[in-house]
């Protein structure tokens, strides 16, 4: 027999959608739910004033890029593209950070705003601070640091000497300055909506969904004399 909030979660018009959108990108339906009850409190017409789109406050630029990247039509409005969206960028930003309230902190303000905050120490916006700490506790998981106590970034350490040691080529991580901000949505409260969906998840981030990562490449010097 169904627990209450199960048999809520699939009565609920979205929940086909949540499921479909949970499986094709591996990650638990109680993330997509409380992403949505977050960014739009279920109002499929929701819009930010800084323009962003529908149930999961895709912006426009970040809209055209999923469904580039991922066949989701032409309708960011639509409620199973629109689900699909979020739960492909909220899939990206796991496999980017590895870390579930990072992963929370770039779906609100964006990849770029958080590669400054852990490169150069960069302040994340407040209400980042709070919307990650208001959904860390439904999803098992703790909330992200404070501006104020951001660890100092460790100065690189110095380039070998070629007597010495081989000549090691960091690659860059390739990372965008691309931005989805999904602030100030205008939620419709609508009573029974998504208020019962499911709120507690397994703490543990799911497997990467592609092998691709950033590595150091290693270029041994060819051997020579000493003169």
């Amino acid at each position: 027999m169904a627990t209450a909030p199960a048999a809520a979660a699939t009565a609920h018009p979205y929940a086909v959608h949540v499921t479909e959108a949970a499986q094709r990108f591996d990650i638990p339906e109680v993330w997509i739910w409380a992403v949505m009850r977050a960014e739009s409190n279920g109002d499929p017409a929701a819009i930010s004033r800084a323009g962003a789109m529908g149930l999961m406050q895709i912006m426009p630029g970040t809209w055209g890029q999923l469904t580039a990247r991922y066949g989701l039509g032409d309708n960011p409005w639509d409620v199973r593209a629109n689900i699909h969206a979020g739960a492909a960028y909220l899939r990206e930003m796991v496999d980017r950070y590895r870390d579930l309230p990072t992963a929370l902190a770039a779906y609100n303000a964006g990849p770029g705003r958080v590669d400054d905050w852990r490169r150069r120490g960069r302040p994340l916006p407040a209400e980042t601070i709070a919307y990650v700490a208001k959904l860390a506790p439904n999803l098992g998981t703790s909330g992200i640091a404070s501006p104020a106590v951001v660890p100092a970034i460790p100065r690189a350490p110095a380039a070998p000497s070629w007597r010495d040691a081989a000549l090691f080529v960091l690659r860059g991580d390739g990372a965008s300055d691309g931005s989805q901000a999904a602030a100030d949505p205008a939620p419709v409260s609508q009573p029974g909506d998504i208020a019962s969906a499911p709120v507690s998840s397994p703490s543990g981030l799911p497997p990467r969904l592609s092998s691709t990562g950033s590595h150091g490449l290693f270029v041994p010097l060819p051997g020579r004399s000493e003169q």
